[in-house]
């Protein structure tokens, strides 16, 4: 088959390459990285043949313009940034063919904040640390290290000569995406640093995502979390979904880009099947956040991952990482 190309005419806000992120080097200072919305990448990737980890671009707000050289399968997922080729709307969560010279441009975001666009055999960029996601601030993996830029050409790895039908998701598997969202969490771990009414505080009302917020972390604004003492405590490893609170007391929500450790403490962490809803918040978005209990928020995932395989099964050994 022909290669396939796709030139950058407009890059977008912050166009990048993800998988699902770099694991195993965080001892040497390496963060994860990854798609912020784990979820959304998957399905982009299930729905056009690839593996869960296949490099994904993530689209943030507004979205690039590409050209495609070659006839490509592809599949839009997450974030609703009104795609279109050739000025007609293209389904979401669906997976379509797009023929050799055509343009794929996106408008106004409507609901969300971050789409991912897969392409059936995956984005071809060097595998570093075993991953091809994007970490900006170190200029690690991705496209050079960096977002898209105007005249970047990205290839797409050769691909099964099996013929794709197209597929989409089961609308109730389509997450909701809104900009207020309720956020299950887990209490701890350094609970012995907060007073008993902290966790009181932090679920009565709702937090905003502050314009200081990024890939890194959200800075959210509300009630202030008193901490007891100096909260001091010895730095430790840092997980996506972490709620830090520093000396402030205002809430910091750990996220893809995250530092690999941190000495603020951490009040709970949110789990893993609620990352897809923060991942899509943007600045002036709210969050409320609801205690639960590590058995449940297992059992929420596997139900959630159970539904997913059985709608889209992973197809194994059929692309190359």
């Amino acid at each position: 088959m022909n290669p396939i190309r796709i030139h950058v005419a407009k890059p977008g806000w912050l166009s990048t390459v993800q998988d699902l992120g770099r694991y195993g080097y965080q001892q040497y200072g390496v963060p994860v990285a990854g798609a912020m919305d784990h979820y959304a990448a998957i399905v982009a990737n299930r729905l056009v043949g690839n593996r869960d980890n296949a490099a994904v671009l993530e689209l943030t707000l507004k979205g690039p313009e590409l050209e495609f050289e070659g006839d490509a399968h592809i599949a839009i997922t997450g974030a609703d940034l009104s795609p279109t080729i050739g000025g007609k709307r293209i389904p979401l969560w669906e997976s379509i063919e797009v023929s050799s010279g055509s343009r794929l441009c996106f408008g106004t975001a409507q609901r969300g904040t971050r789409s991912y666009l897969a392409i059936s055999g995956g984005i071809d960029v060097p595998l570093i640390h075993g991953s091809r996601s994007t970490h900006c601030a170190s200029e690690t993996g991705g496209f050079e290290g960096r977002p898209l830029r105007r005249g970047d050409v990205l290839l797409i790895a050769s691909r099964s000569r099996e013929v794709l039908n197209s597929k989409r998701l089961s609308d109730q598997l389509i997450p909701c995406y809104e900009k207020s969202v309720t956020i299950r969490f887990i209490p701890g771990p350094q609970h012995n640093l907060f007073p008993a009414t902290a966790l009181t505080t932090l679920t009565s009302t709702s937090y905003t995502v502050t314009p200081e917020s990024n890939r890194m972390g959200y800075r959210l604004t509300g009630p202030r979390i008193v901490r007891k003492g100096p909260g001091h405590f010895i730095s430790d490893c840092t997980t996506m979904g972490a709620l830090q609170v520093p000396a402030d007391g205002h809430l910091i929500l750990l996220m893809a880009d995250r530092q690999t450790t941190g000495g603020y403490p951490k009040i709970g962490c949110v789990i893993t099947a609620d990352l897809p809803l923060a991942a899509q918040l943007a600045p002036g978005d709210t969050i409320s956040f609801s205690p639960t209990t590590m058995a449940k928020a297992q059992a929420t995932l596997r139900e959630q991952r159970t539904l997913l395989d059985a709608a889209l099964p992973q197809r194994r050994n059929f692309h190359k990482d």
